[in-house]
C-alpha cells in the first residue's frame, strides 16, 4: 500500500509539473531582443558605398563623400562642402570622370552663382582636353550676351535652349539622356534641348568651372 501511494505521489507530481506554464520573457525584454535582433540601416561613408546602396542600375558618381570617380583637370581647388563639391574663380578647370560612357542617362543637381559660367560636358574624345568641340558641352550660363543660344538648357554650337531657364543661385536639376544620336536635356523637368547628333559616340563626362561660382551634387549615372 505504501508503495502504491509513493508511486501515486510521484505521478501526481510529475502531472503537475508538466501542466504549469513555461517561463516567459516580459513584453518589454522581448522588445529589446528583438530590437537588438534588426540591425541598424547602413550609412555610406564613400562614393563606393554609396553606389552599392543605391537604387538598381545607378552608380553614384558623387554623393557628397569623395572625388574618387573624378580626376581633376585645371588649377581650381574643387572642394566638398556638406553633400556638394564646389569651386570658383576665374580659372577653367574640369571634374572629369575615370569611366567612358555611351548610352546612359545622367542626374545631376547645379548651383550657379551670379554669372556663372559652366557645363556639363559628355561624350569627350579625349579626357585630358575637355571642349565643346571634343564632345558636346550642356550649358550652364544664364546670360550669355554674345550668343544667346549657348545659353544654360543649350547644346552648346547645336542646340539653343527651347525655353530660357534662369537657375542662378539656386539648386537645380539636370537630367540628360544619351542614347545612339539622339540627345535629350531636361532642365528641371521642363525639356530645353532635344536633337539627333552623331559627332561623338563615346567618352567621359567632364563638370566645369569657366569662372564665377558653380556647386554640383548627387550626381549618378544609368547605362542605357
Amino acid at each position: 500500500m505504501n508503495r502504491i501511494s509513493t508511486a501515486l505521489a510521484c505521478l501526481l507530481g510529475l502531472s503537475l509539473t508538466a501542466c504549469q506554464p513555461e517561463p516567459t520573457e516580459s513584453p518589454e525584454k522581448r522588445v529589446s531582443s528583438e530590437a537588438t535582433a534588426i540591425s541598424a540601416p547602413q550609412v555610406a561613408q564613400t562614393t563606393t558605398q554609396a553606389s552599392l546602396l543605391s537604387e538598381p542600375n545607378w552608380a553614384i558618381l558623387f554623393a557628397g563623400h569623395d572625388l574618387n570617380s573624378f580626376n581633376i583637370i585645371g588649377d581650381a581647388e574643387w572642394n566638398i562642402i556638406d553633400d556638394y563639391v564646389e569651386a570658383s574663380g576665374d580659372l577653367r578647370s574640369f571634374l572629369v570622370t575615370k569611366g567612358y560612357y555611351t548610352d546612359f542617362l545622367l542626374q545631376a543637381e547645379f548651383w550657379p552663382g551670379p554669372a556663372a559660367n559652366s557645363g556639363i560636358f559628355i561624350r569627350n574624345n579625349s579626357a585630358n582636353e575637355i571642349t565643346a568641340t571634343n564632345g558636346y558641352e550642356i550649358n550652364i550660363r544664364d546670360l550669355n550676351a554674345n550668343n544667346p543660344e549657348n545659353q544654360t538648357g543649350s547644346i552648346v554650337n547645336h542646340v539653343a535652349p527651347a525655353t530660357n531657364v534662369l537657375t542662378e543661385e539656386k539648386w537645380n536639376h539636370y537630367e540628360i539622356t544619351a542614347q545612339g544620336n539622339r540627345i535629350v536635356v531636361r532642365l528641371n523637368d521642363i525639356v530645353t534641348a532635344d536633337a539627333e547628333l552623331n559627332a561623338h559616340q563615346s567618352g567621359p563626362i567632364a563638370f566645369q568651372l569657366n569662372g564665377g561660382l558653380i556647386r554640383f551634387r548627387n550626381i549618378r549615372i544609368r547605362p542605357l
